[in-house]
């Protein structure tokens, strides 16, 4: 649907939120957790999925965009947009929904994986006022200059958000261990750090479900560079550039492919991998640690390789 940005603001040197009124009236309501799926021109038209952040108005949706100069081009593209100008947008939809029925809660973000824990935060505060339910949590940044929100999360919940500041690790261990039976964990920042969450809570014996996250498809292990793709199947070979994903290239190549998400959690977009010369940066949520350390498929959504990446598509004649 068109909508236009109703005004922007930079949170810090890094980071700008932007606030988008759709043409057609009032903005509809949405859950903690929602995203919009925002239209940026990039090279060509692209689709980016942005959290939105805090509790709706009403009138607008609030999201904040990370600029990364060496990314794929729709920060840069979103900051380049100001106050009146027009943009394409979806109706919010969520994959990340909260559970308001846990004894306990405990919220970690890293960066800018801040954006869909605001609204979080203010809802879980206000429950723990209702129901005396135990909330805390953990926010990351590499300096102070990057910690957005924070007073907004600190009116919600006030010492019982703790700020880690620098790349000294968070003892998630030692947090979870605090946590009663039942309590859920929700997360959302770089890969390092989901990973890190999720080996703390598997050795410490929690359920599963009770651990829920989201990430962005941008942040690797590996600085972000073209590579090698070789596609035997279809005969052919092609070069990814840094500004473009994996299943970027095998669109533009013609290649038919299956995908959802586009964010590296639904794994619709896994292939086989026939081999790797050099290695394979794994950003993506869904392939367990098995599958990643094995290199034996790839989500082509999000990850991405550096060297030569021959794979193997879904086609198959008629």
């Amino acid at each position: 649907m068109p909508a236009r940005v109703a005004a922007t603001r930079d949170l810090t040197p890094t980071v700008r939120e932007f606030l988008i009124r759709p043409e057609s009236g009032a903005a509809t309501p949405h859950e903690p957790g929602a995203h919009l799926q925002v239209q940026v021109l990039a090279g060509r038209m692209q689709t980016r999925s942005y959290s939105l952040v805090g509790e709706p108005d009403g009138i607008h949706w609030r999201i904040a965009v990370k600029r990364m100069d060496e990314g794929r081009g729709g920060s840069l593209a979103m900051w380049r947009l100001a106050a009146g100008d027009r943009m394409l947008v979806s109706e919010p939809q969520s994959h990340f929904s909260l559970d308001l029925g846990a004894p306990a809660y405990l919220v970690v973000a890293g960066g800018i994986g801040i954006t869909p824990l605001v609204f979080m935060a203010q809802r879980l505060a206000a429950l723990s006022a209702r129901s005396g339910a135990g909330v805390r949590m953990l926010y990351g940044a590499r300096n102070p200059e990057e910690l957005a929100y924070l007073s907004e999360l600190q009116g919600a919940l006030g010492d019982r958000v703790a700020v880690h500041v620098g790349a000294a690790p968070i003892d998630f261990a030692a947090e979870i261990a605090q946590l009663p039976a039942g309590a859920q964990l929700y997360t959302c920042g770089p890969v390092p750090m989901l990973e890190a969450v999720k080996r703390a809570w598997s050795e410490a014996g929690r359920p599963l479900p009770d651990l829920r996250f989201e990430t962005f498809g941008s942040s690797g292990r590996l600085p972000t560079q073209a590579f090698k793709l070789r596609v035997p199947r279809h005969e052919f070979e092609v070069e990814v550039p840094a500004n473009s994903t994996l299943l970027e290239a095998l669109e533009a190549a013609g290649v038919q492919t299956l995908w959802d998400c586009r964010r590296g959690e639904c794994g619709l977009c896994a292939m086989n991998v026939l081999a790797v010369d050099g290695e394979i940066d794994h950003r993506d949520v869904f392939l367990s640690e098995h599958e990643k350390k094995s290199n034996s498929r790839i989500c082509a959504c999000v990850s991405r390789a550096v060297g030569t990446l021959t794979i193997d598509s879904a086609y198959r004649p008629d």
